[in-house]
């Protein structure tokens, strides 16, 4: 009976001592999982393709459409007095109506006044000058000078005389005045201005090819600017001398109901030139180049070969303008002298290696060598600017 009990005892104690292992065991494991949750893998869903929606296209509203549309809130009105900021259109009218109100108090000069303001300074200046140098106190040349130096330039490029026989238009060549007819010899001057005789040629047989002849003035007014522009365009200034062409021909027709201005042969030089000096374009070379070769007058022409090489023998003061050089050998030169030596010094200013543009010297230039010794100090000489051909000079032939 003891013995029983006591293996009953034992065995209960060992159930004890298992159901005590087995309780902390679940407690350990318990804690632990409570410690480290195991992580539940999260299953991938496969993503859709996107679906490319097509845009709308924006179409204009119709007028019904859009009457059908809510009203618009209006703007709210600001005050004349409220200022707007900058760059607003309020601002802008702003702006626009103080600029009218200046212009009516300083109203600017139209193309036609400036216009009459450079013929008045034309005239005056001729005026001023018709019959004496601008430079009165300035020596040269002397008459004794200029045959000197027409002797040594005949010399060298042979006399030149003007002709007897009647004047006859060149038909293959522009020329500078050569014609008997005083609106024609004009035209033609004006294609020379600016330019060589090569490229003036190239505009008048152009000029020929589309009007007929260089004279069929009024199909040439008929034609209008852009068409005579594109027709001397190879000559170089067409905008400008389509202008000046233009104008001078329709205000010859205004003056004297025809395209003419023959009645200059009548004239007296002074007159001539006055008159051809009122056409704007028309400067004192081109007029006195008309008055020269085709009202066949004595007068001296001063083109750029002419200014420079007058400043380069000591003609001129250092600083004359080619006008101002034009009044003054114009007075100085003798008649007898001014038709030979306007060609010779045109001659001899494309020729000689010295005295044309750009030309360095040298020492064998006789006319430089027959006038270096009568330089004086302020004169021109070897301190002149050379001029290149082509420049178009403010002083002459403006448009």
């Amino acid at each position: 009976m003891l013995c029983w009990i006591t293996v009953r005892g034992t065995h209960a104690a060992t159930i004890s001592m298992a159901s005590t292992r087995t309780s902390s065991r679940l407690a350990a494991q318990a804690k632990t999982t409570v410690q480290s949750p195991t992580k539940v893998k999260k299953e991938e869903t496969p993503t859709r393709p996107r679906e490319s929606v097509p845009r709308k296209r924006r179409t204009p509203k119709t007028e019904d459409e859009s009457s059908q549309q809510p009203p618009k809130r209006p703007k709210r009105e600001q005050s004349p007095d409220s200022k707007s900021p900058l760059g607003t259109p309020q601002k802008a009218k702003q702006q626009a109506a103080a600029a009218a109100a200046a212009s009516k108090t300083s109203p600017k000069k139209t193309p036609t006044a400036a216009a009459s303001g450079l013929k008045d300074r034309k005239l005056k200046a001729y005026a001023a000058f018709a019959n004496a140098s601008p430079f009165p106190d300035f020596p040269h040349p002397t008459p004794q000078e200029c045959r000197l130096a027409h002797k040594i330039l005949a010399a060298q490029h042979g006399e030149r005389k003007r002709p007897t026989t009647a004047l006859v238009a060149p038909s293959q060549r522009a020329g500078c005045g050569d014609s008997p007819s005083v609106l024609d010899a004009l035209v033609r001057t004006i294609l020379s201005q600016n330019t060589s005789d090569k490229n003036s040629t190239r505009a008048k047989l152009s000029m020929d090819k589309v009007y007929g002849r260089s004279d069929k003035w009024e199909a040439i007014v008929a034609g209008g600017r852009n068409k005579l522009q594109e027709a001397i365009k190879c000559g170089g200034l067409s905008v400008v001398k389509s202008k000046v062409i233009l104008a001078i021909l329709e205000q010859v027709h205004e003056r004297y109901g025809k395209y003419s201005l023959d009645h200059l042969h009548d004239a007296t030089s002074d007159d001539a030139m006055t008159e051809m000096l009122s056409f704007q374009g028309v400067g004192p070379k081109t007029a006195s180049c008309v008055l020269l070769f085709c009202l066949r007058r004595e007068s001296f022409a001063v083109d750029t070969h002419v200014h420079r090489i007058t400043g380069l023998i000591g003609w001129r003061p250092a600083k004359a303008t080619r006008d101002e050089t034009h009044q003054h050998l114009d007075a100085k030169i003798p008649d007898e002298d001014k038709y030979g030596l306007h060609i010779l010094f045109v001659g001899h200013g494309k020729v000689c290696e010295e005295c044309k543009a750009g030309g360095k010297s040298s020492g064998k230039c006789e006319l430089r060598k027959a006038f270096r010794a009568s330089k004086l100090k302020g004169e021109a000489g070897e301190d002149v600017k050379q001029e290149e051909e082509g420049i178009v000079k403010k002083e002459e032939d403006q448009e």
